[in-house]
């Protein structure tokens, strides 16, 4: 999958299906490949037979960017709503990157206040959490995404930065570029369009480990589909990046 050699994973996946059929977390999987491949309806199919359970956050979480992706995000608020009103202490961290997932569901809904209300609670949860996990990647993913999504540009890079201190590509090829694309996210969000799409033309090039649920790396279909990345749009360069074929590796 980092390589983008989807057919070869779903064959993969398939695999595992035969041995345990309807497995969620499989299943979840070949929706996020899908998609990876602007297969929106095929994700769909997919995950709407999917009940994980409060503690399946990967799961839970490819549904919400599903909605995010459609643009259609009120059904899922109301689920997200939810669990957070009994957070699980075992879950640690994943409580708040819930809150995370929550804000940009509420945000793509058209309601910026409780947007902004659900990324402050989210980044006072994440930001102690810190302190025992300073090299938890995912932990400081969700700290630059949080603080982009509150327009603290300075706190989002910041917390990219970190993450390049902490995974540095020359030592971890596979996560190590996962911090480009936060770069790329924050970027394209705070106003950055240059630097934006310097990334984003390293990340294509690259296999690499993406920052959502199940890793999936960047695609030309995900930068068309992706809101995060609506500010790009009529940016010539970031048009023909999300209108080229995914490479070959």
């Amino acid at each position: 999958m980092e390589l983008r050699r989807f057919p070869e994973a779903l064959r993969k996946l398939d695999q595992v299906l035969n041995i345990t059929p309807d497995d969620v977390d499989t299943l979840a999987f070949k929706a996020c490949i899908a998609q990876a491949e602007g297969d929106l309806p095929r994700a769909a199919a997919l995950l709407a037979p999917l009940h994980p359970n409060a503690d399946d956050t990967s799961v839970l979480e490819t549904q919400v960017y599903q909605a995010i992706l459609e643009r259609h995000t009120a059904p899922i608020i109301p689920r997200l709503k939810e669990i957070l009103t009994r957070p699980d202490p075992a879950l640690g961290y994943l409580n708040g990157e819930l809150r995370f997932w929550l804000g940009w569901a509420q945000e793509v809904a058209g309601d910026h206040a409780a947007a902004q209300e659900s990324w402050r609670q989210a980044r006072s949860e994440l930001a102690p959490l810190l302190k025992h996990q300073p090299e938890n990647t995912s932990l400081i993913s969700d700290l630059a995404l949080t603080n982009m999504g509150l327009a603290e540009k300075a706190a989002a890079l910041f917390f990219v930065e970190k993450w390049m201190a902490v995974a540095p590509i020359e030592k971890d090829a596979l996560e190590g570029p996962g911090a480009i694309e936060a770069l790329a996210r924050v970027s394209a969000q705070m106003g950055e369009p240059d630097r934006a799409v310097a990334a984003l033309q390293k990340l294509l090039s690259i296999p690499y480990s993406g920052v959502f649920a199940f890793t999936v790396p960047l695609t030309p279909a995900l930068l068309r589909l992706d809101p995060m990345f609506d500010k790009l749009r009529d940016d010539p360069r970031f048009q023909k990046l999300a209108g080229s074929e995914a490479p070959k590796q």
